[in-house]
């Protein structure tokens, strides 16, 4: 049996001074991968504490959005603050925060400040704009991360099927992808401090909301540089590749099918019983398939709104064709793969009772990471994690008198 302690970033110790999304989510996946997460929040708590639905007060998003980390309630606007951030500091690999650039730094906490307690100290800036440049001091939520990186102009029907505005993915996506590219980027710093010929160097890291979500937008800048087209939304389609779409059926649902090679149009229109679409030169090459999404779109719908999505899945799984129902949260609850490989699984909330949270990710099975508790109550570790640090029970008793922490 693999033991806990085995986990890949066992050992690893990682100061969180984030709220909301973007720093929060990147040190869940450290804390997941094994990592010692310390994360100082206020005394009201983070605020993602109070969003999504709530059981008896308490937030089913924060049980798996805090797991795995210990939490300080930590009141940074206090003389006494500065001292224990640098005490903590001493023994960590790596800062996280995500407040408004200098922030910190008004606190008494700037980089260099920090590293006068740890020389090679890892720090993970996250904000807006980023940490430089003229609009570095503007306010941003991931929201307009997206909006600037150029994800919510795409996620929208093609221009003049109706007047609504652009829609949002559905989660904060901008500030997951920010967190990523953090925990990426801290990942590569520590491998430069600390491999065997590495140099020893502390690093700073500037992770711009905008700038993560605008990265992941393909061709978009190259085509409008050189072609000067300007990339549009598709709807469910995609600009580059056809057929791939969501297909109606019988039974209300929709069913995505990719069929966007030679092989697999092949067999989708054999499965349609039109064999002939595969030389109709409206059809024949993907360049011509795109040209002509909407007609050929419209001949899958009418095929596929005539069976419920369980027998459509079945006949394209049959032909060996990319497709599945588009998920709610029961579909994915209730899957086989996903419950298999653990990516849905019950775990114990002293405050909620049995509560699923989505797996970890990757997935490393010579050194698996484990969910080792949902997240914390505000302050539930702040005694351990001082007398950690080297205070005393007389020195703790007096800063929650003193309402340092709580």
């Amino acid at each position: 049996m693999i033991q806990e302690n085995s986990a890949t970033l066992n050992g690893l110790r990682v100061l969180e001074i984030g709220h909301f999304v973007a720093a929060p989510f990147c040190t869940r996946l450290l804390g997941d991968l094994g990592a010692d997460v310390i994360k100082i929040e206020p005394h009201s708590g983070d605020p993602v504490r109070q969003w999504g639905e709530q059981v008896e007060g308490r937030s089913l998003w924060w049980s798996i959005h805090g797991r795995n980390k210990r939490s300080l309630a930590l009141n940074l606007k206090a003389p006494q603050a500065q001292e224990i951030v640098l005490r903590l500091v001493a023994d960590c690999d790596v800062v996280v925060e995500n407040f408004r650039p200098g922030q910190l730094e008004k606190m008494g906490l700037s980089d260099e400040v920090l590293r006068g307690t740890r020389k090679d100290l890892i720090i993970a800036h996250v904000s807006g704009y980023g940490q430089t440049g003229p609009w570095r001091d503007r306010a941003a939520f991931g929201v307009i991360g997206e909006a600037v990186g150029g994800l919510r102009y795409l996620t929208n029907h093609p221009p003049g099927t109706f007047d609504l505005p652009p829609v949002r993915v559905g989660v904060s996506i901008g500030d997951s992808i920010a967190g990523l590219y953090a925990a990426f980027g801290i990942m590569a710093a520590l491998w430069q401090r600390d491999r065997a010929d590495g140099d020893g160097k502390s690093r700073s890291l500037d992770v711009a909301l905008t700038e993560s979500v605008f990265s992941m937008m393909e061709a978009m800048l190259p085509e409008y540089g050189k072609l000067g087209k300007i990339k549009q939304p598709t709807g469910g389609g995609i600009a580059t590749a056809a057929p791939s779409n969501a297909y109606p059926t019988a039974d209300g649902n929709f069913v995505l099918i990719a069929a966007n090679s030679e092989p697999l149009f092949k067999r989708l229109a054999q499965l349609l019983g039109k064999p002939e679409l595969i030389e109709d030169p409206r059809f024949n090459g993907n360049r011509a398939r795109v040209e002509n999404a909407a007609v050929l779109d419209q001949i899958i719908s009418d095929w596929s709104s005539n069976f419920d999505a369980r027998e459509l899945q079945a006949m394209l799984d049959t032909s060996d064709i990319p497709a599945s129902k588009t998920y709610t949260a029961a579909d994915a609850a209730q899957d086989e793969q996903y419950r298999f490989r653990k990516m849905v699984r019950e775990v114990q909330d002293p405050n909620l009772g049995e509560v699923l949270h989505t797996g970890i990710v990757p997935h490393i099975p010579e050194s698996p990471g484990t969910i080792r508790w949902a997240g914390p109550d505000i302050g539930q570790h702040s005694a351990e994690i001082l007398s950690d640090a080297g205070y005393s029970p007389t020195e703790i008793d007096t800063l929650k008198g003193q309402g340092v922490i709580r």
